[in-house]
């Protein structure tokens, strides 16, 4: 059994951790750790976990694991490995953007990997630390992917919109349902702090991509979890073949799937699945991503890194149903 450390566990990244872990056939969670709640029951927090756990939040570190699992702040991640250092030898996977850009991904003896499994698995099985991405920027990326490797290059004009989750659980004036409720709003326009992770990332598998060629505009939306992405780009290349392109290159990874029929975000909910669609008019093609933000775009891609560093089945604990209906 994979012994498992959780900081932050009381957010919504590590409250999804917990449901995927307490389910997943090879963990044991050694602790769930946050500084706010600790000495309650996790189930306080997580009342969907009621009669599941008897785990109670802790504000006590323990050395004798084999992986942490940072879901705290941005900026709190770094601190974090620097006044609670831990062995070598645990496997630190952190959900914040500390150590995402290539370079700000060396803490102590350790340097990070870029956890996109998409473009980075066999990096990612023998790494001793992942950068999980971010959850704009593994919408983007995955959309992207196919086309960087084969070279292009070009302009890319996106929009994508989140639902309230993406803010995290503290509050905010954009947070309360009575401002969320009926409403959309363009925020971070062409600005978003996901756009640099995702050049970086398509640079590595083309070179020629300049840093600025994506033009993002971010939404935020009406509903509780997921994000979709359309992506506006001049390809030149027909729909069959870029068909069959996407197609192979997402071949031999089990998460990522690609539709000829249109998408939308209830076939993604509750799952770690991407749901991908290309389509095109009068020259130009349109690609659209779907995830669910916390799964895919957090803790769920997580979790699938987990199981790559540990030699596991890549869907182990995952097999997870959409919300439908």
């Amino acid at each position: 059994m994979i012994k498992v450390g959780i900081a932050g566990a009381a957010g919504y990244t590590g409250g999804e951790l917990l449901r995927l872990l307490l389910r997943h056939p090879d963990v044991h969670i050694a602790f769930a750790h946050s500084n706010s709640q600790a000495g309650k029951p996790v189930s306080d927090i997580h009342q969907d976990l009621a009669g599941d756990t008897g785990l109670h939040f802790t504000g006590d570190w323990q050395h004798d694991i084999d992986v942490l699992f940072l879901c705290v702040g941005h900026g709190d991640a770094r601190k974090l490995l620097e006044t609670v250092p831990f062995p070598d030898h645990v496997k630190i996977i952190d959900l914040s953007q500390d150590f995402r850009l290539k370079a700000q991904r060396t803490s102590g003896s350790r340097t990070f990997v870029y956890g996109l499994p998409e473009l980075n698995k066999e990096a990612i099985k023998t790494a001793a630390a992942i950068a999980n991405p971010g959850c704009f920027a593994t919408a983007l990326q995955l959309g992207l992917l196919p086309l960087a490797a084969g070279g292009f290059c070009g302009k890319v004009y996106a929009t994508g919109i989140t639902g309230a989750t993406g803010g995290g659980m503290s509050l905010t004036p954009s947070g309360h349902f009575a401002w969320r409720a009926n409403n959309i709003q363009a925020y971070k326009s062409l600005t978003h702090q996901h756009m640099a992770e995702t050049a970086e990332s398509l640079q590595q598998l083309s070179p020629g991509m300049p840093a600025t060629a994506i033009s993002f505009i971010p939404w935020r939306g009406d509903f509780t979890r997921g994000i979709f992405v359309s992506q506006q780009l001049e390809t030149g290349i027909p729909l069959g073949r870029l068909q069959e392109l996407y197609e192979a290159y997402y071949a031999g990874h089990p998460f990522t799937v690609v539709s000829k029929e249109p998408i939308h975000l209830k076939q993604v909910v509750n799952t770690n699945k991407c749901l991908i669609q290309v389509e095109q008019h009068k020259g130009q093609t349109v690609i659209h991503t779907a995830i669910d933000n916390l799964l895919k775009g957090a803790s769920g891609q997580a979790v699938q890194n987990m199981n790559l560093l540990f030699g596991l089945p890549e869907k182990a604990g995952l097999n997870l149903k959409a919300g439908y209906f």
